[in-house]
């Protein structure tokens, strides 16, 4: 079956309030979409929510790229064969994660459309489900305590608290959300580069008692070694998150001696499906855990990650709220939220309905 059109388009969307992390305050989100339509009617569609901070590219570069002659090449190509067209895509895009990204995706889409079935079920489901953390941005003791009980309330188990701009702060607000919600409530947080190592060394301490289940990228990018100061357990506990972007920086912090533990993907970093897949096998040979993450995204991104998700046996963590933070979107129904888990449908290719 043969692709027919391919249509990108950008869609500035509204966020349901700001929120802030150690290095921006976010007010609104720019998504890149992409329509592949085949032949006889299907409709693939892929997203990307590129962050320019991490991967050096920006939504407009991403449907810039998607506009070219290039992308509009693959009109008259057999869907059969997405995945060497995604190969071509990175060998002309290298390095652009989201338009990559926004590539797999739809084609990813198509084909399991074309197929008649769930992406999950072409790669094989190894995960049932599993829950998502939801996201407290930077904010004060009070503040915090009060979103960590809405939360609760609202039937997530797992809460991920941004630190990084105060570490005195930071501890205050996880012991008394420990003090608080005790093992009821997982607690995991993201420092996003904010702290330095002695910082880290302080907050590792006084926290020991709250017992964390991950702590996200706390030094800045490039000081990873140092890393090494710490204990083999509390390397454990730590996720890459800007650190890690593809393959190769997979492999560089897979070796004996590793800074991390844990590997949080996102699509929008490593190019979408194969890139994620890439690193996912490169973590299961080092034993090291998978944390799957995300920016504030559409549910059709979102979605795609939970297949890919939960086709790798080494998955354990999900932090898969960007959609929430949505005060409107373009796709539904990908996946559902019940306590917390997230759960795909078995529709065909990602399962999400393009909203008329």
């Amino acid at each position: 079956m043969k692709i027919k059109s391919i249509t990108p388009y950008l869609k500035k969307l509204a966020l349901t309030k700001p929120y802030t992390i150690a290095y921006s305050t976010f007010y609104d989100v720019e998504l890149v979409f992409l329509e592949i339509e085949l032949e006889n009617g299907i409709v693939g569609l892929g997203s990307a929510s590129p962050a320019e901070e991490v991967i050096g590219e920006n939504s407009q570069q991403t449907l810039q790229n998607l506009q070219s002659d290039f992308v509009q090449s693959f009109v008259g190509r057999d869907i059969r064969y997405f995945r060497q067209i995604i190969f071509e895509t990175h060998q002309h895009f290298p390095l652009l994660a989201g338009t990559q990204a926004a590539i797999d995706l739809a084609l990813h889409d198509a084909f399991g459309k074309f197929l008649d079935i769930p992406i999950i079920d072409f790669y094989g489901q190894k995960i049932k489900f599993l829950p998502t953390s939801v996201t407290i941005g930077i904010m004060g003791v009070n503040e915090t305590l009060e979103e960590a009980k809405n939360y609760a309330q609202l039937g997530f188990k797992v809460i991920k608290v941004k630190t990084g701009i105060d570490v005195d702060e930071d501890i205050e607000r996880i012991i008394r959300l420990h003090e608080i919600y005790k093992n009821n409530l997982k607690i995991r947080v993201d420092a996003n580069q904010g702290y330095t190592l002695e910082q880290l060394k302080k907050f590792l301490t006084e926290t020991t008692k709250t017992n964390l289940e991950l702590i996200e990228q706390p030094l800045k990018v490039g000081k990873e070694s140092e890393l090494f100061a710490l204990s083999s357990y509390e390397c454990r506990l730590l996720a890459a998150d800007e650190s890690l972007k593809n393959a190769k920086s997979a492999l560089a912090f897979s070796a004996i001696h590793q800074p991390f533990g844990i590997f949080n993907i996102k699509l929008m970093k490593c190019g979408g499906i194969l890139g994620a897949l890439e690193i996912a096998n490169i973590a299961q040979q080092a034993n090291i855990d998978l944390f799957w993450g995300c920016n504030d995204e559409s549910i059709a991104s979102i979605t795609a990650a939970l297949h890919v998700a939960y086709s790798c046996k080494n998955t354990r963590y999900l932090d898969l709220d960007g959609s929430f933070d949505l005060a409107e979107d373009l796709v539904t129904v990908g996946f559902t939220l019940e306590n917390g888990f997230l759960k795909i449908n078995q529709k065909a290719g990602f399962g999400y309905e393009k909203i008329a």
